[in-house]
């Protein structure tokens, strides 16, 4: 009995972590999973580094082109994008 006692504090710990550190993250992984993969032509985004522009062009390789300025495509790397800013409604 006084085994499983001592245990008790460590279970609870780890469940406390996994509540309040884990599972948050996982979930918001699987967001940006999702919200990456849902990319079309014309959204415009916001990547980690900071560029502002419109998708050009989704790519298969995992990447994206991004227009910044008129004429001006930069090729970015799909898991870079941090924020769609406004979305594209999709063609039917």
């Amino acid at each position: 009995m006084s085994q499983i006692q001592q245990f008790i504090p460590l279970i609870l710990i780890f469940a406390i972590m996994y509540f309040l550190l884990i599972r948050p993250q996982q979930k918001k992984a699987k967001e940006h999973t999702n919200m990456v993969s849902n990319l079309r032509r014309g959204d415009n985004i916001i990547t980690q580094g900071g560029i502002v522009g419109k998708v050009a062009k989704v790519k298969e390789d995992g990447e994206i082109e991004v227009e910044i300025a008129d004429g001006v495509k930069v090729r970015v790397i799909k898991s870079t994008v941090a924020t769609v800013i406004s979305k594209t409604e999709p063609a039917k």
